[in-house]
């Protein structure tokens, strides 16, 4: 469903075109919204999967292909989310890019994989710092131009959605630090939710269960999809359909929520 009052959203960690970023930015637009995504090259290039080839600029334009190349409708800033100023400065160059915000899609995230033996304290102050500090400062100057702007008031009350994984539901022993983090995210939920909700905003976070972003190998490729009941990974897509749904005026009432949208994957089959 279209909002009938098309949304103005942020949406962090849009860099590869196989993310779920991408996915959930090209949906909203899809849909008629305003979209500022936020991308940090840098983070994917030192990862396995590394950096999209396209760079951000293919991106962009592949953001753009399904609106005749248009891009009167998308603006892009890349930023480090680990410096203690940039949450407060995206939030307020996307507001001036889109002429307010109503929608934040927080999708951005450090991974970061190590086991017990592998911490440093240098890693998990990385983490917290882009994927805990950094939300909460987003979530702090959104609600803020929220409340001082007014951003939502012309047909959409606010929205906040999270991201996190499947710590809560089974161990990520090889991915302590990420796990921790996400974990972090997931227990401040409801507690953001009764932050934002004299704001007329609503907050939920989604685990999107094993999706199919070009993270993982071949061998773990096979091992989860035995243990989805559909035999395939979730895709990005899918993911992006839950936030959309969120977004949408029928979840007026929900709030504070986890979504486990993870497709019935089964944990434990091997």
């Amino acid at each position: 469903m279209i909002n009938p009052t098309p949304r103005r959203a942020l949406v962090t960690g849009v860099s590869r075109r196989r993310g779920i970023g991408f996915a959930i930015a090209r949906r909203l637009l899809a849909d008629g919204a305003s979209v500022f995504v936020q991308s940090w090259t840098p983070h994917d290039a030192e990862q396995p999967w590394g950096a999209d080839p396209v760079g951000v600029t293919g991106v962009l334009a592949a953001l753009t292909a399904d609106l005749n190349g248009s891009t009167e409708r998308l603006a892009h800033a890349e930023c480090d989310l680990a410096r203690p100023e940039a949450p407060a400065e995206l939030i307020a160059e996307a507001s001036r890019a889109l002429g307010g915000l109503d929608t934040l899609v927080l999708n951005h995230a450090r991974s970061s994989v190590g086991g017990l033996g592998a911490l440093t304290a240098e890693e998990l102050d990385r983490c917290w710092a882009v994927n805990v500090r950094a939300a909460l400062l987003l979530v702090q100057a959104f609600a803020g131009q929220l409340a001082n702007a007014e951003a939502g008031a012309g047909g959409n009350p606010g929205r906040v959605v999270l991201f996190t994984s499947g710590q809560h539901l089974g161990p990520m022993a090889g991915e302590i630090a990420y796990a921790a983090t996400k974990g972090a995210l997931h227990q401040l939920t409801r507690t953001l939710a009764d932050a934002l909700v004299e704001l007329g905003a609503t907050v939920n976070t989604v685990n999107p269960g094993p999706t199919d972003t070009g993270w993982a190998g071949p061998e773990l490729d096979d091992v989860v999809a035995r243990a989805m009941p559909k035999r395939r990974w979730n895709t990005p897509a899918e993911a992006a359909g839950v936030v959309a749904l969120l977004l949408g005026p029928d979840a007026a009432s929900i709030t504070g929520q986890v979504v486990d949208a993870e497709g019935g994957f089964r944990r434990w089959t091997s």
